[in-house]
């Protein structure tokens, strides 16, 4: 195993090795007004409980505040492009469905959109509005899962800070070295 030599780091760049998990396009609706934005900072808190913070500032913000539900939708590396472009819009004055040739479909259990192109796509309820105010911290309920048959591992885009992107890559199975195997 190596071991590696360190250096001081600014703490304004952490992000850079520790974003959890993969881009997300998170798509919402307050009365006819519809908006997607780009998202990386967000974490499951349970097993379907998942946090995300949303900037005051960013259109989507009273959007999803107002209806208290979104959708989480999972892009693939094939997207990347819309992706930044969404994140680098307003929709505010965009409809972004139009601009970036995404299609939305009716969700089950919110009235957000669902974006068909995304590999999967989560509608939430909101559960805990008690962190917005201070921490910008939504904490919503996963009501609804929609996810493709197959790759069983897409190949999505994670934030590294800078404008760089990782993509998932190969994935390996230790499941054996797990002691619970309901996992």
């Amino acid at each position: 195993m190596p071991t590696y030599k360190k250096k001081d780091f600014p703490v304004r760049k952490t992000r850079r090795f520790l974003e959890p998990g993969p881009i997300v396009l998170v798509s919402s609706r307050w009365k006819d007004e519809s908006n997607i934005m780009t998202m990386g900072w967000h974490m499951m808190l349970d097993y379907t409980v998942f946090g995300c913070y949303i900037w005051d500032e960013n259109h989507s913000f009273e959007l999803i505040r107002r209806s208290r539900q979104c959708v989480i939708n999972v892009p693939t590396f094939d997207m990347l492009d819309k992706v930044i472009g969404i994140g680098d819009s307003t929709g505010a004055d965009t409809d972004k469905f139009v601009r970036f040739g995404l299609t939305p479909l009716d969700a089950a259990k919110v009235d957000a959109p669902l974006i068909r192109e995304c590999y999967a796509n989560f509608e939430c309820r909101l559960a805990d509005a008690g962190q917005i105010r201070r921490y910008g911290l939504f904490i919503w309920d996963v009501v609804k899962a929609h996810v493709a048959t197959s790759p069983k591992y897409p190949k999505t885009v994670h934030y590294r800070g800078d404008g760089v992107f990782m993509v998932a890559g190969p994935s390996i199975s230790r499941r054996s070295q797990f002691k619970s195997r309901d996992l």
